[in-house]
């Protein structure tokens, strides 16, 4: 069997709604129709059916459709994608994808999902996740890791399905919620698009030569710890120190993935016990040395598509809020009525300085939130960079201000995108960035 043959194919959920528009560029074939199709089509869920129409073709219905492309070179746009979901810079914006398209029914919603092989599908990843113009090294870490998370990823829903008991993501009591976010809501594809998974924007992005060549040469490698594949996580920028998965996602702990300084040495002058508090706040109101502290902007352009580079102060950074915006924030992203907010309490911390559990006090309810990123949501339009942060309050022109003095960008599980960039800057290869963020583990070529 030829090593084409054995690439897995997978399907990537692009996204979500009641009616969609799409153009084919190029021939495709119709599951439920029996002509050529092409040109611009528009599809709407109405009682349980997509119900599709275009001024070439007669209209065609079904609860799911697959479109197949007639050559190498056919492609699809689908129109008004939205891109960083909830994020600063949120977004819509046209993309086209190669290989297939097929249209399901997923919760009274039209999902768009792409179907084609797994390399080509990294190819699109390590362009939209950061600059094609990166450096090789930086480009062969990132496609191993991303190859590596995916499988994982697949290989863990396959486990999940053998057991009757649904995976539980979130608890609640009268006193604290608990959540965290991972993909095993994916149940009709094996990855998002998004950044909840990997940013995955089809032939959107320009590739290069390089990132077509860095893919072939790490083609089927992917990162393993005793004989499973590795659970390969990154952030945009750890903020110095990483953080342990089980802080970010489900208690369980991979060995490959704990903390570590994001430097050759630990930083002087700092402790790097960041679960506690008084050595978080020394350390996050401090910039000590690491490869992800940077303000080379030749590095951070090769990494950093032009929506990233709207965010500059990712290492340390500052958010400020009044007490009456803070209270009307967190009531709409909480849907919970704290009354005026007197106080944000840090109880619990990772091994990072990020919040794992913060109680926040109102005038009406008191309440403890975790874990890191349902924080991050509550206190934030879109996501708060990190939960690593730590709290003042000051009377400014008579009215209560809560000043948040935060480190990094992420969760800082795994590798650490800008730490792992100056690091292929400064000649490491890619073998030294995945041996310096994932102890342990051990490259192997799967197919």
């Amino acid at each position: 069997m030829s090593p084409k043959e054995q690439t897995p194919v997978i399907q990537v959920g692009i996204m979500s709604e009641k009616e969609l528009g799409f153009t084919f560029n190029g021939k495709f074939s119709c599951s439920a129709y029996k002509d050529i199709i092409d040109s611009e089509w528009r599809a709407v869920y109405s009682e349980g059916t997509i119900i599709m129409d275009s001024e070439k073709h007669l209209p065609l219905t079904g609860k799911e459709i697959l479109f197949t492309p007639l050559s190498p070179e056919s492609s699809f746009t689908l129109h008004s994608v939205t891109i960083g979901v909830n994020f600063h810079w949120q977004r819509e914006e046209d993309q086209t994808f190669r290989g297939k398209l097929r249209l399901i029914i997923d919760k009274g919603r039209i999902t768009a999902i792409n179907i084609l092989p797994l390399e080509d599908y990294l190819i699109s990843v390590i362009s939209s996740e950061m600059s094609a113009t990166s450096s090789a090294e930086l480009l062969k870490a990132h496609a191993v890791i991303s190859r590596s998370w995916l499988l994982a990823q697949i290989e863990k829903n396959k486990n999940l399905n053998k057991f009757p008991e649904k995976y539980q993501s979130f608890y609640r009591t009268d006193t604290e919620i608990t959540r965290w976010y991972d993909r095993e809501d994916h149940e009709k594809f094996d990855v998002c698009a998004d950044d909840h998974c990997q940013r995955y924007q089809g032939i959107t992005r320009a590739s290069t030569p390089l990132v077509e060549q860095v893919v072939r040469e790490t083609s089927g490698e992917v990162l393993m710890y005793d004989n499973l594949i590795c659970d390969a996580r990154f952030s945009k920028c750890c903020g110095g120190v990483t953080e342990v998965f089980e802080n970010t996602w489900e208690p369980v702990n991979h060995p490959y993935l704990q903390k570590l300084a994001d430097n050759t040495v630990e930083p002087e002058g700092f402790s790097l016990n960041l679960e506690n508090h008084e050595d978080a706040e020394k350390w996050i109101n401090g910039k000590p040395d690491a490869f992800c502290n940077t303000t080379d902007t030749a590095v951070l352009r090769q990494i950093l598509n032009d929506y990233d580079q709207e965010t500059n102060d990712f290492y340390r950074w500052t958010v400020r809020y009044d007490q009456t915006e803070l209270s009307r924030l967190v009531f709409d992203r909480t849907a919970i009525d704290f009354g005026q907010i007197t106080d944000i309490i840090p109880l619990s911390r990772g091994t990072s300085g990020r919040i794992t559990r913060l109680q926040i006090k109102g005038t009406k309810t008191t309440m403890i939130i975790g874990k890191e990123l349902e924080i991050r949501k509550a206190l934030s339009k879109s996501h708060l960079y990190s939960s690593a942060f730590i709290v003042e309050k000051k009377l400014e022109d008579g009215r209560l201000t809560f000043i948040l003095k935060g480190a990094g960008w992420g969760h800082g599980v795994g590798l650490c995108q800008i730490g792992a960039a100056v690091m292929g800057s400064k000649g490491y290869s890619y073998r030294q960035i995945l041996e310096h963020y994932f102890r342990g583990a051990a490259l192997n070529k799967r197919y």
